[in-house]
C-alpha cells in the first residue's frame, strides 16, 4: 500500500495534469515559443518541466489546437505557438467549464 506522501502526490499531479493543459491554451492566446511559455508559467506559479511541456505543446497542435512555426530569432531557429481558431473555441468553453466547476468546489469545500 502507497504511503500518505505516495498517495498525496499522486493525486496531486492528477489535479495538476488538467490544470496545466488549460493554462497553456490560456498563455498561447498571445504567440509564444516554449522557453518563454515555460516562463510565462512559471511567474503564475505553474512550473513545467520540458519533458512535460513540449510533448503537451506537440499533442495538443496534432489536436487542431495550436498553430506553429519555425523562425529565426536572435540567431536562432525557434517554434512559436499560438491558439488556432479551434483553440480559442475551445478555451473559451474550457474556461466556462473550470469556472463551473472551481464554483461547486468553493462550495463543497
Amino acid at each position: 500500500m502507497s504511503s500518505d506522501g505516495e498517495l498525496f502526490e499522486s493525486m496531486r499531479l492528477e489535479l495538476r495534469r488538467g490544470s496545466l493543459v488549460l493554462a497553456v491554451l490560456a498563455c498561447l492566446r498571445t504567440e509564444r515559443y516554449g522557453y518563454t511559455l515555460r516562463q510565462a508559467l512559471a511567474a503564475d506559479g505553474l512550473e513545467m518541466e520540458e519533458s512535460t511541456l513540449y510533448p503537451l505543446l506537440r499533442r495538443l497542435e496534432s489536436q487542431g489546437l495550436l498553430l506553429s512555426e519555425w523562425r529565426e530569432e536572435e540567431k536562432r531557429k525557434k517554434r512559436f505557438y499560438l491558439l488556432s481558431p479551434v483553440g480559442v473555441s475551445l478555451l473559451d468553453r474550457l474556461t466556462t467549464e473550470w469556472r463551473a466547476i472551481g464554483g461547486s468546489l468553493d462550495r463543497l469545500l
